[in-house]
């Protein structure tokens, strides 16, 4: 049982979820004029650990891979208990986030609980579907990710916040069939139709140039209404950003082989990210 537990733990995969998704509810502090601390920060963990950390669990359970995924090379098994808990995780999350924070919040957390459902589960099985999926994963790990952090921390949404929260989820969703392009036998077993068995490295590396693009023009932007220096410097330090993924793309041949090359990129792109942010709460906590 102590190994059925270490095993639900690693499908959590809270390095992948701090490291990697994390960017787009870290961005929200920037925006918000006085933060409620310990709300932002509470919800920060109930966000990653209760409703992406059970959603990755339960996404697991339905994939049963056997080769490796994103932040996990060497997936153990999973049990049914399993999918019961990652659920109830997330049931938990959305009515902590409704008692402590308010009905706007559990709103758009239900709405992200359903995305991952809807991605995962059979019965709909969007990740088997190309723009489904794209979808499912920029609605819920994107947009509503920097749209909760806002509400967290006690601010409110306005069409500011919403054209943001499109570039984060532009941003997040660029390197999202990236992680596919190593999964091409496991996917086919599954029947699963993602984005890059019908587009191939091709498309990967198009959609990736087109999201980053986007993302990095939007949040640039309204970075600059907050404060010019902030919104220049991500646009400076986007560009050899996108020079350099965008050179690591067109290494890859998609083969299983090239796993820790793909995870290596997404850490390293999307912990650039969270470092930025975090280097201008530091900033601005000393009022610079």
């Amino acid at each position: 049982m102590l190994t059925q537990i270490k095993n639900f733990i690693l499908h959590l995969r809270l390095h992948y979820q701090f490291l990697i998704l994390s960017g787009g509810y870290l961005l929200a502090a920037i925006y918000l004029t006085e933060t409620d601390r310990y709300s932002f920060w509470t919800q920060f963990l109930n966000v990653h650990i209760l409703l992406f950390g059970g959603a990755t669990a339960y996404n697991s359970y339905w994939d049963k891979d056997e080769g490796p995924i994103g932040g996990l090379k060497n997936p153990p098994p999973m049990q049914k208990w399993m999918w019961a808990l990652s659920l109830f995780m997330q049931f938990i999350g959305l009515l902590w986030g409704w008692y402590t924070v308010g009905t706007s919040f559990a709103l758009i957390y239900s709405v992200s609980m359903l995305l991952f459902w809807l991605y995962s589960t059979p019965h709909a099985r969007w990740k088997g579907h190309p723009w489904l999926s794209v979808i499912a994963i920029g609605g819920s790990t994107g947009t509503n990710s920097f749209l909760m952090g806002i509400l967290a921390g006690g601010g409110s949404l306005g069409l500011n916040e919403g054209l943001t929260a499109l570039g984060v989820a532009c941003l997040i969703l660029s390197l999202y069939p990236v992680s596919q392009v190593y999964q091409y036998e496991e996917d086919e077993k599954r029947e699963d139709r993602t984005f890059a068995l019908k587009y191939g490295l091709p498309g990967v590396r198009t959609f990736f140039m087109l999201m980053f693009v986007s993302g990095s023009l939007l949040v640039s932007f309204f970075l600059f209404q907050q404060k010019e220096v902030y919104g220049i410097s991500f646009g400076v330090v986007s560009l050899p950003a996108l020079g350099l993924i965008t050179i690591l793309l067109y290494r890859l041949k998609g083969e299983m082989a090239e796993y820790g090359l793909v995870m290596k990129l997404k850490f390293i792109a999307s912990l650039s990210f969270v470092i930025f942010i975090l280097s201008v709460l530091l900033l601005q906590s000393i009022n610079w």
